[in-house]
């Protein structure tokens, strides 16, 4: 045996899009409560530990179902697996920590240079050409990154670049995430990435502990894993029902949903720098969605018409 059988890849856009939003909606809680729980003093990497202890946890109990044996968690591409737990931990690290500084509302526009990032290492990790369109969408996102933190401002802040470490992070685990898609079962993907954030936070968790208060903290503590779990388990259903292309626009809901928290409950809105950085990293990206569609569309326009040529018989008019 070789481990869990993948889900094959559906073409079913309209709820990949739905699994999308959902998916942003949970992991908006998920930060909004790592916020709620820094300002309440809980460290980063304790929270960073609860939110992988819950995602290993949840995958283990359901690959396990089956009968504990090592070939139920075995698969041929275990290497990349575990990079890809151990870029998801680094992410949530650097955004744990970022979110105890700086607003959500700025954090979540730094995130969502993500696509930006993925489209700039294309070239070096995936062999593809990025034209000029392109790369001038990548160069204006970084403008409006630019303009979002203000980086020879007084208000400029040192956590932003753990931000911006989490976006590169998160841009890689897309990447390898759409690799694995269909080819490595969800169950083990998340298992491993549970597994790799549980065994290495564990020491500097509990090295750090600290007791939540109150009853609604430790609520929220334990269910950041859950929370997590259940977004990543989204995410990546939905890549294996619709092309990155077609949920990417879908990932900006994410800001949308952390200004209603920040507003609702920290009492916070955007100034007009982090709006206008916003703004440009959203069009920036889309830009480039809006390209990579077009091209795949005519990538596949291309391939009918080769197929055609080959299997087609010619066309004969009437006789005459």
């Amino acid at each position: 045996m070789s481990g869990l059988r993948a889900r094959a890849r559906e073409d079913r856009p309209m709820l990949g899009i739905g699994m999308m939003l959902i998916t942003y909606l949970i992991f908006s809680c998920v930060d909004t409560s790592v916020k709620w729980l820094a300002i309440a003093g809980l460290p980063a990497l304790q929270l960073s530990f609860m939110r992988y202890v819950g995602a290993f946890v949840i995958p283990l109990f359901l690959i396990a179902r089956g009968g504990i044996h090592p070939s139920r968690f075995a698969s041929k591409h275990l290497l990349l697996v575990i990079v890809r737990g151990m870029l998801i931990m680094g992410s949530t690290v650097f955004n744990f920590t970022a979110v105890r500084y700086l607003p959500l509302t700025l954090t979540s526009t730094i995130l969502f240079s993500a696509p930006i990032i993925i489209c700039a290492l294309s070239w070096p990790l995936l062999g593809e050409r990025v034209g000029v369109w392109r790369w001038s969408a990548i160069v204006l996102g970084f403008c409006g990154i630019l303009v979002a933190i203000r980086p020879f401002n007084e208000s400029f802040h040192w956590a932003v670049f753990l931000s911006l470490g989490s976006a590169s992070c998160f841009a890689i685990y897309t990447i390898i995430t759409r690799k694995l898609s269909g080819i490595v079962a969800t169950d083990t993907m998340q298992f491993y990435a549970g597994l790799v954030g549980t065994l290495v936070l564990a020491p500097f968790a509990f090295a750090e502990w600290q007791t939540p208060a109150s009853g609604l903290d430790w609520f929220l503590m334990v269910m950041l894993g859950v929370f997590a779990w259940l977004g990543h388990q989204l995410m990546t259903l939905a890549l294996g029902y619709a092309p990155a292309s077609t949920v990417t626009p879908l990932s900006y809901s994410f800001i949308i949903y952390l200004t209603v928290w920040s507003f609702f409950i920290f009492d916070h809105l955007p100034d007009r720098w982090t709006v206008a950085g916003a703004l440009i990293i959203v069009a920036a990206g889309l830009a480039i969605w809006f390209r990579e569609r077009n091209l795949n569309i005519q990538r596949r326009e291309m391939k009918t018409k080769d197929n055609a040529a080959v299997v087609s018989p010619p066309v004969v008019g009437p006789p005459n």
